[in-house]
């Protein structure tokens, strides 16, 4: 019996422009889908350089579309007066199911759209958004307690082996 391996973001052609290393801290996430990005070209090419940033950045409905909001892509240094601004609300692209299933879903209490990366796949901007739950204090502290108490048992079980 083979087990599949999860490939790399080498294996599958994407270039990971940024992650929203506070979201997997923050929230539960329930539930993760793809998403295209209406872009204009200097954030494109801002975006392959890596200047985005995710921080405080958050997903809306609104009538029928997805909007990405707070949003940093740095403007683009080579870009004339058809520049971008940097923190606009940018359009998500998705079918229209989806967006139905999702305003379903941000119907019951205490669900949220978050964006947990940006990155290309076959050249296009993408962005992975996660339908997550707000975690509580309680809860960040009991997994830093767990963390701790599974790291000293690592730390045990290595010493008894030497």
């Amino acid at each position: 019996m083979s087990q599949k391996k999860k490939k790399t973001s080498l294996q599958t052609g994407e270039l990971v422009v940024c992650n929203n290393a506070k979201a997997r801290h923050n929230y539960h996430i329930e539930e993760r889908m793809e998403a295209g990005m209406a872009l204009v070209g200097s954030e494109v090419k801002s975006l392959r350089m890596r200047q985005g940033n995710l921080d405080g950045a958050y997903a809306t409905i609104d009538s029928g579309e997805v909007f990405l909001h707070k949003m940093n892509i740095a403007s683009y240094e080579h870009a004339t007066v058809f520049g971008h601004e940097p923190k606009r609300s940018r359009k998500l692209l998705l079918h229209r199911r989806q967006i139905e299933r999702l305003i379903g879903k941000l119907a019951v209490r205490g669900f949220t759209l978050i964006p947990l990366r940006v990155y290309f796949k076959n050249g296009r901007a993408k962005v992975e958004l996660g339908l997550a739950k707000g975690l509580k204090t309680g809860d960040t502290r009991e997994d830093i307690k767990r963390r701790i108490d599974l790291r000293e048992a690592r730390s045990a079980m290595g010493k008894g082996r030497r």
